[in-house]
């Protein structure tokens, strides 16, 4: 049987020929250390590559992702990225990006029992509820889907701007938490006009001293 993942190993090669082949010194200066600007939270949906849709090199996006990329404070993999990516990389930009046609948002709004999964999709059915006036006087499917994953992004970026990490840094500097959404149909990225920019943006029993 032929091994498929094989045309992997052949297009790593292919890359990194054409890189050092513009580049001689590229693989050198990349393995000496990454100061990315940004954070990346986005979803793990093989379509949504933040490298590739936001036409940026390897060392300038520090990048996390997870099923309908969430902001779980109980997640000690997500917390330690975050940690590392704000204490130590000092980046100045935390973007959460959601995409349309997003199979975890679309699974959250149903009842059906989706096994182990439930308990992560919990979390986009707690932003269902929190909005369901606004969703439920939304006719059509597509377009209540499209919204709730828009709210879902915004509600991860406020999750975000919650954490102690992220307001002890406010202390410190500037760092700015972004609300995204990627259209798998037309390639494009959409802000969906939410810059957290400090604990002034939160409700007081949000903020930390």
């Amino acid at each position: 049987m032929e091994k498929t993942y094989n045309r992997l190993i052949e297009g790593n090669k292919k890359w990194s020929d054409e890189k050092s082949g513009i580049d001689p010194e590229f693989f050198k200066t990349l393995s000496q250390g990454q100061s990315p600007e940004f954070l990346w939270i986005g979803c793990s949906d093989s379509r949504v590559p933040a490298n590739e849709i936001t036409g940026t090199n390897s060392g300038e996006i520090f990048v996390h992702r997870n099923v309908a990329n969430l902001v779980v404070h109980t997640d000690m993999n997500f917390l330690s990225v975050l940690q590392y990516s704000v204490e130590v990389l000092k980046v100045k930009h935390i973007i959460v990006c959601g995409h349309y046609g997003c199979g975890g948002v679309q699974t959250a709004m149903t009842n059906n029992d989706a096994g182990l999964v439930n308990n992560w999709l919990r979390n986009i059915k707690d932003v269902y509820d929190k909005y369901q006036i606004e969703l439920d006087n939304i006719t059509d499917e597509k377009e209540k889907t499209n919204h709730l994953v828009e709210l879902n992004a915004i509600e991860q970026a406020y999750n975000l701007a919650r954490t102690s990490i992220v307001q002890n840094a406010w202390k410190q500097r500037e760092l700015h938490v972004h609300a995204w959404v990627y259209g798998l149909s037309t390639g494009r990225i959409k802000e969906l006009g939410v810059t957290i920019t400090g604990p002034q943006d939160l409700p007081n029993i949000y903020q930390y001293k």
